[in-house]
């Protein structure tokens, strides 16, 4: 069978956990991508999670145009409005005061370079998630854990956020940051077989 390297264009550790848990080792080639070129108020949450997905993946894929590469992006949504990684743990916090008692929508674009055809494959997750009511107390306590500071929402449900997630309509993968179902579901698309990337 022909074995092909799957190159993740991101420097999250969750995402390659992720792939690791199904068993492939991919080569972590965090993206170079300026993020800043779009706005996030021209365009929905489940058009920029795609677009931020599908510039990631094209600009690592030109420095390795021979292998396949994934890239993702996930944006969190609350009424409407997109919340992002937070800066300072003030904005940890507050963040997650607006989250406490509430359902959000978690968007996760992923995007997948194909090398023989040269085309790029793209899907979005949706996932609703509700947490609980989130006292002041516990709030300091997770914010002070540092676990909120590299992620979109100011929270990692794969972590000790998880006390906190009453519910979870979706793809559960793809609040971490990577829908495994849907990255399955473009690998046929492209016509590539899960087997090709199993060591």
């Amino acid at each position: 069978m022909n074995y092909l390297r799957l190159v993740l264009a991101s420097r999250s550790p969750r995402r390659k956990a992720l792939l690791e848990a199904i068993g492939i080792e991919p080569l972590v080639v965090p993206s170079k991508f300026d993020e800043s070129r779009f706005d996030p108020s021209d365009m929905s949450p489940r058009e920029l999670a795609m677009a931020l997905a599908r510039g990631k993946t094209a600009a690592v894929a030109r420095e390795y145009p021979d292998d396949v590469v994934l890239g993702a992006d996930t944006i969190v949504v609350l009424d409407g409005k997109m919340l992002g990684k937070p800066a300072t743990p003030t904005e940890a916090a507050q963040m997650l005061e607006h989250l406490s008692g509430n359902t959000h929508e978690v968007y996760t674009g992923i995007a997948l370079y194909e090398p023989k055809s040269g085309q790029v494959f793209c899907d979005v997750a949706r996932t609703l998630v509700t947490m609980r009511h989130m006292e002041p107390h516990e709030i300091e306590w997770y914010v002070g854990t540092g676990e909120p500071m590299d992620k979109a929402g100011g929270y990692g449900i794969q972590g000790k956020a998880a006390l906190f997630v009453t519910g979870i309509n979706g793809d559960y993968t793809g609040v971490i940051g990577l829908p495994l179902s849907k990255f399955y579901e473009i690998l046929k698309r492209a016509g590539l077989l899960i087997t090709n990337f199993l060591v």
